[in-house]
Formats: structure tokens, sequence, C-alpha cells
């Protein structure tokens, strides 16, 4: 069944979405506020969320990014605020649609089926170097057969090094690759996420999987 979170403060839209997804067969979580949401994402995996801006406590503007490091999944914006800088913005840090209040019931739907076509289009593989397997079904990385889950960046990052296993990637290349974004000069975000897989990696076997290749970047131990 296809998981939806609806991220929406006002009780009679989110209820509406609700009642009008689940006639659809679809499978929906209710969220009132920016933190709610956070809490379900911790607890479920959605394959997409609907999500309103002007939300209680964290605004649905501070939560596309944190959505994007957490899940997989494809985000649409439901909003009041029309104003094209809005979208723009919105777009460019991770928000997959924007839809402008008030919208069409069946325009959304279109848009939600959209949004599920390309998301199922690049699912259902398997990436695999030797005893690595990267599961995108699941959002998670296989060593020698044990499970490993990972966030968003870090899934991205292991996409790209286990896609060109010989391949040495500098910091700006994953970077741009894992975030979606110009590289802007040195940082230690890609170091720190990095060292997050290691880390996780360690804690089932002593490999060491990712290789420095001090002064060009970082690659796969053949």
């Amino acid at each position: 069944m296809t998981q939806i979170l609806i991220v929406e403060d006002d009780p009679y839209i989110n209820h509406l979405l609700y009642e009008t997804l689940v006639s659809e067969a679809y499978t929906c979580t209710q969220a009132f506020s920016g933190t709610e949401a956070l809490l379900c994402l911790e607890k479920e995996n959605y394959e997409l969320i609907l999500l309103d801006l002007m939300l209680p406590g964290i605004s649905g503007e501070q939560l596309v990014p944190m959505i994007k490091d957490r899940s997989h999944a494809a985000i649409i914006v439901v909003s009041s605020k029309d104003a094209l800088d809005s979208k723009v913005d919105l777009l460019t840090v991770g928000a997959d649609d924007y839809m402008t209040k008030p919208f069409e019931i069946q325009e959304l739907l279109a848009r939600i089926q959209v949004q599920l076509r390309k998301k199922n289009s690049h699912q259902g593989q398997l990436i695999t170097f030797q005893t690595l397997t990267l599961n995108q079904d699941r959002n998670a990385l296989l060593v020698s057969g044990k499970e490993i889950p990972l966030t968003h960046r870090e899934f991205k990052i292991m996409a790209l090094l286990l896609s060109y296993p010989k391949k040495i990637f500098n910091k700006q290349e994953i970077y741009e690759y894992a975030w979606d974004e110009f590289y802007i000069g040195e940082d230690k975000t890609v170091n720190v996420h990095i060292s997050n897989i290691r880390q996780k990696i360690k804690k089932e076997t002593a490999e060491e999987w990712i290789k420095t290749v001090w002064g060009v970047g970082f690659t796969l131990q053949s």
C-alpha cells in the first residue's frame, strides 16, 4: 500500500485530504505541525508527503530540507503562498511540486499519481559491488547481507560510489550529486557524512569500504 503523509494544520483541509486519499486506496497518516511530521518520519517510510507551509512550530520551508535528509519521499507543497519566489525557493531546496490553495482535488490526485510514477520508475534496483549491496526500495545498505539504514544524503553518496566503484570522487562531485546544489567551497559537510557512513559500516564489519585518497577524494576499497 502507498503510504502518504499529510502535513496540514487546518483540520478541515487535513481531514478532507485524508478522506479523499483513503477513498483512493492510499494509506495515510495525518500530522498537524512540523514537529509531528518529523516524529511520523521516524516511525514510517512514506512514498509521498503533502506539505503545507504555514505550520505551528517548524515551518514547511524549514521542513523540506529536513525531510530530504530523512526520506526519499516525494514532496508536494500545498500552500496559500502564491509568490513566484516562494515556489522557486521550495523547488530548489527539494520540493517536487507546488500547488496553490484553493486547489481542485482532481488536479491534486493527478499530481500525486505523477510523482508516484516518477518515484516507482527509479525504485526496485539493486546496486552491488563485491559484498556491498544498495537496496533502493528499502533505503538501506547491505554489507554481507546485514542491513545498515542510511539517511537520504548517505544513501546518495553510497549510490554514487557504488555506481562507479573504481572512480575517485572529489568533494565537489560528491556534494553536487548528493545535495543537488552547486559546491561553493571547502567545508566539512562531505567529510561528516562519509564519517557517519563508515561508523555505521564499522558496527557490522571490520572492513574499511570507503577509502580516502589524500588530496583527491574518496573511492571504494577494491
